[in-house]
């Protein structure tokens, strides 16, 4: 298996504009070309911004590659990204002032193999 975790820091007045898109446009997307969501989270830093993350699963890196290429060639879904940065002000102005990071980040597991999604040992 892979993973990934999608990482952003956004300030918080922008933070339901943000879920909503994600909700409504990119969850969607992603799902349709095989993405597979474990969780998606989010916590107020305290100083007027909050992390959000997602972590997805892939059968391998490969998959997560070709299913990276199809969303980026779907152009319906690229003409719905491209509207939704035009009505909230513009890709610039959402990665200056609103969406203050973004990390795409592969992320490995720590639990030895012997054991199963229950926590019990493989026998």
């Amino acid at each position: 298996m892979f993973y990934r975790r999608k990482y952003y820091t956004v300030k918080n007045d922008f933070v339901e504009i943000f879920n909503q898109h994600f909700n409504n446009t990119n969850l969607p997307n992603q799902l349709k070309h095989g993405s597979r969501l474990v969780g998606r989270w989010m916590k107020d830093r305290g100083d007027g911004t909050s992390e959000i993350f997602a972590i997805w699963e892939y059968d391998s890196y490969e998959d997560y590659v070709g299913i990276e290429n199809k969303i980026r060639s779907d152009e319906a879904h690229v003409k719905r990204i491209q509207e939704w940065y035009e009505e909230n002000g513009g890709r610039e102005l959402i990665g200056k002032e609103y969406i203050l990071e973004v990390r795409n980040e592969v992320i490995e597991s720590t639990v030895n193999d012997e054991f199963n999604a229950e926590g019990r040992i493989n026998s």
